[in-house]
């Protein structure tokens, strides 16, 4: 805490010498770059041209800055507005909804209703007294799924506030789902939660040297839904649930920016709390409707809930520096310390089998406790160095490193009849699993000429890991495991004047030790992207992916392929005058095989995977004529995907035609119409499909 109070105290000496006359002290235009994602290999930013200094004052200007403040003509009056945006509030209303209202909840969930469709504007303060600008918009209010707001306001040099708030409606019930033969005809996992975020974030001193910042985030989930409980002789019930979470995040650090090295110190800490609940008090014959040794078995009751709590505290350092015009080195660590608590308690009533002794009980009480410690540590460092003018060096290493020391504990006590009570059942365990990742990388980029760059690479991973093991491990309580992979990557990019651009990368892979069954393996992947502006109003984009895996383990014969093309064009004739139009098409394939364990014989078959997918995207904009602003838009999008070689996996088909009209009122003021056509179907699940049609109409203000 002293030593950020010092921090805060010395961007504040910075601030008001700026302001009693001194030359300000001023950042870099463009500051270095924060490297922030582990893999990234993005070097720090060329040092920014030094500020020019202001020219000397003459005799007249310092008497001049020396009068009083009264005797100072005021400022002109600017003719720029102090607000400006939009407002676009309607009224939805849908026709009745055809088919699966559950899947249309599941996908769509949109409700009839007033809607505060759009919200932007902007407030800038001619006088910049307390601020110079407020920036805010928002989307989506009024009973939609998705709302977001988000606000920004600052004063140059003093301070730069953000704040961001989004909530999310997750609903899921699809009927086919876990079990569709369940009796009762419904989803035996379904969720129908919000989820709210809410971020602020506040920088001092923006621009100066010494910047010092506090950020806030917090994440909630509440709601309710449908799990399936298990029991030991294989039968799951479908009981009510209820959800809630909340993680906060705090933080506080400082940012020094000088002209050859920036420098980030941030500290923070995390909370997080758990409290799910799940409960039932009615009759539940479960899956497994079929008498077990002659004996039914069913659920009649259950209380069960779970209380989770972790803390953690965190510590991270950045660093960027060009400490000469040929090298750019970066720098990144994280540690963080993780404490979690649980407490979990179940009472359940009904008829059950033990499978381990075949003995039938009515009732068992389980009581659960654990704690866990997890230290966490991430670090990065790299650098660029061009020792010549045409070809750059890129050199990189990361590490990741994860371990957790647990010490759960279960108490359970199984009752024979509501009087008499069974063997108890305890479990206690001290274990540790840990994940260690190491990762090191590096590329040349040379410029063959001013069309070509070529660019070839190595990549080396290695890891060891040691996590408990499933429930159908033949390894014991915890399995280790091994990570060794080398990888080689080629690039090419070819520019031709700003007609033409391609992008090639391409990696290959070959590896010793893996950690899971379906990880990349012996893998190629490439990508192509290019863009061909054919004539003014004409532009062509293509980006085609492919990605081969495989594992030719014997009992494994893991194979799987996944390829992705797109096409895209632009068209804006007269420079989107009158109208402009855009498509899209994608094509996408995947294509799996591997061998699996049948869990009930432990048998040996082959899982088959199959997909071919069709996606569309299309819009034509059109300035109507003699309406003074009016525009019509017409398109859509479409999903199609279907199986393969009798593989199939769900083909489905989804079409989201759209008709947007606008037209002025008088100034400032438009009537907007919009209808959307929402329709989905799957024929091996006829009963999921739906359709409807979406009519929204109100008014949107600009100013």
């Amino acid at each position: 805490m002293r030593i950020l109070l010092a921090f805060l105290l010395a961007g504040a000496g910075f601030a008001q010498q700026s302001t009693d006359g001194g030359q300000a002290i001023q950042a870099p235009s463009q500051p270095a770059v924060q490297q922030t994602q582990p893999a990234a290999r993005t070097p720090a930013q060329p040092p920014a041209q030094t500020p020019a200094q202001p020219p000397a004052q003459t005799p007249a200007q310092s008497a001049t800055a020396a009068a009083p403040a009264a005797a100072a003509e005021p400022p002109a009056p600017t003719s720029e507005p102090w607000i400006t945006g939009s407002l676009y509030v309607g009224y939805q209303t849908l026709t009745d909804i055809k088919g699966s209202l559950a899947e249309y909840r599941t996908l769509v969930d949109l409700r009839q209703g007033l809607k505060l469709v759009d919200l932007n504007f902007s407030i800038v303060d001619p006088k910049k007294r307390w601020f110079d600008r407020i920036d805010a918009w928002g989307s989506g209010w009024g009973d939609r799924p998705y709302n977001t707001a988000h606000l920004n306001a600052r004063k140059l040099g003093i301070y730069d506030f953000t704040f961001d708030y989004r909530n999310i409606a997750l609903y899921e019930a699809e009927p086919s789902f876990a079990n569709p033969f369940a009796p009762g005809g419904f989803d035996e996992q379904s969720f129908d939660t919000r989820q709210r975020t809410m971020s602020a974030d506040l920088s001092l001193f923006s621009g100066k040297h010494i910047t010092p910042y506090l950020g806030f985030n917090r994440n909630t989930s509440m709601g309710t839904g449908i799990e399936p409980w298990s029991q030991d002789a294989n039968n799951t019930y479908p009981v009510p649930l209820v959800v809630s979470d909340i993680t906060n995040n705090y933080r506080g650090g400082v940012r020094f920016e000088y002209r050859r090295f920036h420098v980030t110190f941030e500290e923070g800490g995390t909370t997080y709390k758990d409290d799910d609940r799940a409960y039932n008090s009615t009759y539940q014959p479960g899956d497994q409707t079929a008498p077990v040794l002659g004996q039914t078995l069913y659920l009649t009751s259950l209380q069960q809930a779970y209380g989770i709590r972790g803390t953690s505290t965190y510590s991270k350092i950045l660093l960027t520096a060009n400490p000469t015009s040929w090298i750019d080195i970066y720098g990144q660590f994280l540690y963080s310390d993780i404490q979690n608590d649980i407490h979990f308690s179940e009472i359940a009533g009904g008829s059950f089998l033990n499978l381990a002794t075949l003995l039938f009980y009515t009732g068992q009480y389980t009581l659960g406790t654990g704690a866990a410690n997890q230290p966490h540590t991430t670090g990065n460092v790299g650098f660029e160095m061009r020792p010549l003018k045409k070809l750059r060096i890129m050199q990189s290493w990361m590490t990741d490193r994860y371990h957790d020391a647990a010490s759960p504990m279960v108490a359970e006590l199984l009752l024979i009849t509501p009087t008499l009570a069974g063997p108890t059942l305890l479990t206690d365990l001290n274990f540790s699993q840990y994940v260690n990742y190491n990762q090191e990388q590096v590329d040349l980029i040379y410029d063959l000429s001013k069309s070509i760059t070529l660019r070839g690479g190595y990549r080396y991973v290695w890891g060891d890991a040691q996590v408990l093991g499933g429930d159908l491990s033949q390894r014991g309580l915890v399995v280790p495991g091994q990570l060794q992979r080398n990888i080689g990557l080629v690039g090419f990019t070819y520019r031709r004047y700003d007609k033409l651009t391609v992008n090639l990368n391409f990696e290959g892979a070959s590896s010793d030790h893996i950690y899971f069954r379906t990880s990349l393996n012996n893998y190629e992947k490439g990508r192509v992207l290019a863009r061909y502006q054919a004539t003014k109003t004409l532009a062509v984009q293509a980006n085609y992916q492919i990605l081969n895996n495989e594992n030719p383990a014997p009992d494994i014969r893991y194979d799987f392929q996944s390829r992705a093309t797109a096409v895209t064009l632009y068209w804006t004739p007269n420079s989107s005058k009158w109208v402009s139009a855009m498509a899209e098409y994608d094509r996408s394939t995947l294509r799996s095989n591997i061998l699996y364990l049948i869990p009930q014989f432990l048998t040996p078959a082959v899982s088959n995977y199959r997909d071919n997918d069709h996606t569309a995207v299309a819009a034509v904009d059109l300035t109507l004529p003699r309406t003074r602003g009016g525009k019509l838009t017409v398109g859509g999008s479409m999903f199609i995907e279907a199986g393969f070689q009798g593989a199939e996996s769900r083909p489905t088909r989804y079409y989201e035609p759209l008709v947007r009209l606008s037209l002025p009122i008088v100034k400032h003021v438009f009537l907007n119409a919009d209808w959307q056509y929402y329709g989905y179907g799957e024929p091996f699940y006829l009963y999921e499909g739906f359709h409807t049609n979406a009519f929204t109409t109100g008014i949107r203000l600009v100013k």
